[in-house]
C-alpha cells in the first residue's frame, strides 16, 4: 500500500479545541465515559512506527495520549520501530541499505547500527518524551530478561530474527509498578546472539503474550483501504477472517502485510481488537479508543457497527 507523501494538512489540535463550546466539550466527555469504564484495567499495546515519528510535536502529542490513557487506568506498552532512522544512519556511515521482500538485510555492522538506533536513540527519545509529559517510562530491549527469544530467519537476511517465544514477565512487573515499558525490538537466541526483529510482528506477539485488550499500530497511512489507490476508501471495521482473505488475495501489499498479518495473528490469539491508525493525526490514539467513529481500521473477530 502506498503512503501519502505528506501529512494531512489542516488546523492544529489546539485550534480545533479552542473552537469547541463548553457544551461541545461536555459531549466529548460524555461520549468517552463508557469507553473509559470499559477499558479501565485492560492492557493496550501500541506500536509506534518509525514513519509516524515526524517530529517532536507529533511525539509530544503521542506522549499526551499515553498520559491520559494511563490516568484512566489503562496499562500501556509501547513497542517501536525505527526503520527510516536506521536507513539514515547507514547512509551517513557509507553503507547502502539492502532489502529482500521488504526486510532489511542485516550483516554484523548493520546489526550494530540497528542496536544503536533502536536502543540508544529512538527508545531514549520516546522514553524522554513520556517522562517529560508525566508518564513514567522505562526503556527495555527484547534482549532484556529474555523478553524476545529469537532465531535466525534465513542466512540470506543475516541477523534478522523471527520470534520463538515472548517472555513477558519483565513487562508485567513494570506495569504492576505503574510504569510504561518502551520496547526496542532487538531479540536474542539462547546463545546470546542478537537479532533485529520486525517491530510489527513483535508488537502482535507481545500483545498476544500479555492478553492485551487492544493492539494499535500508529503508522503513516489512514488505515486499510478497500482500493489501494483511493485514500477515501479506508475500511473502518473489518473481521479477522475478511482481513485474512485480503492478505491471501493480494489486496494488502507492501509494508502493510506485516501489520495486517500481525493483526490477524493477535486477534486469533485472544487480543480483543487490533487497529491501524494514521499516527500523524493529532490524538489519533484517543480518537480511536474513546469515540464511536474512530479514525482508522479496527479488526475484530466479527464486524462491529
Amino acid at each position: 500500500m502506498s503512503a501519502p507523501s505528506e501529512a494531512p494538512a489542516g488546523p492544529s489540535a489546539g485550534d480545533a479545541l479552542a473552537r469547541l463550546t463548553a457544551g461541545d466539550k461536555a459531549e466529548v466527555l460524555v461520549e468517552a465515559l463508557p469507553y473509559i469504564r470499559r477499558f479501565r484495567g485492560t492492557t493496550l499495546v501500541v506500536k509506534y512506527g518509525g514513519n509516524a515519528m515526524a517530529g517532536s510535536a507529533q511525539l509530544s502529542l503521542f506522549a499526551e495520549d499515553v498520559v491520559l490513557l494511563r490516568s484512566v487506568g489503562i496499562d500501556i506498552v509501547v513497542v517501536h520501530g525505527g526503520g527510516p532512522q536506521i536507513g539514515e544512519l547507514m547512509i551517513r556511515l557509507g553503507k547502502v541499505p539492502e532489502f529482500v521482500e521488504g526486510l532489511r538485510v542485516t550483516d554484523a555492522d548493520t546489526l550494530d547500527i540497528a542496536r544503536m538506533v533502536l536502543v540508544g536513540k529512538v527508545n531514549r527519545d520516546i522514553v524522554g518524551a513520556l517522562n517529560t509529559h508525566g508518564a513514567p517510562a522505562v526503556g527495555v530491549s527484547g534482549e532484556d530478561a529474555g523478553l524476545l527469544v529469537a532465531r535466525q530467519r534465513s542466512p540470506e537476511l543475516g541477523f534478522v530474527g523471527d520470534i520463538d517465544q515472548v517472555r513477558p514477565a519483565i513487562l508485567s512487573r513494570l506495569l504492576r509498578e505503574e510504569l510504561v515499558p518502551v520496547v526496542a525490538t532487538i531479540g536474542s537466541d539462547g546463545a546470546g546472539q542478537a537479532y533485529n526483529i520486525n517491530a510489527d510482528t513483535a508488537s502482535g506477539a507481545i500483545a498476544e503474550a500479555l492478553g492485551a485488550e487492544k493492539l494499535v499500530y500508529l503508522t503513516d497511512v489512514e488505515g486499510l483501504r478497500a482500493d489501494v489507490e483511493d485514500r477515501a476508501s479506508v475500511i473502518s471495521t473489518l473481521s479477522v477472517d475478511a482481513l485474512d482473505a485480503m492478505i491471501a488475495d493480494g489486496s494488502v501489499a507492501g509494508g502493510m502485510i506485516p501489520k495486517a498479518a500481525s493483526c490477524v495473528q493477535a486477534v486469533k490469539g485472544g487480543v480483543g481488537h487490533a487497529h491501524i491508525l494514521d499516527g500523524r493525526v493529532p490524538h489519533a490514539l484517543l480518537l480511536e479508543v474513546f469515540t464511536r467513529s474512530g479514525v482508522g481500521t479496527m479488526v475484530g473477530t466479527t464486524v462491529e457497527g
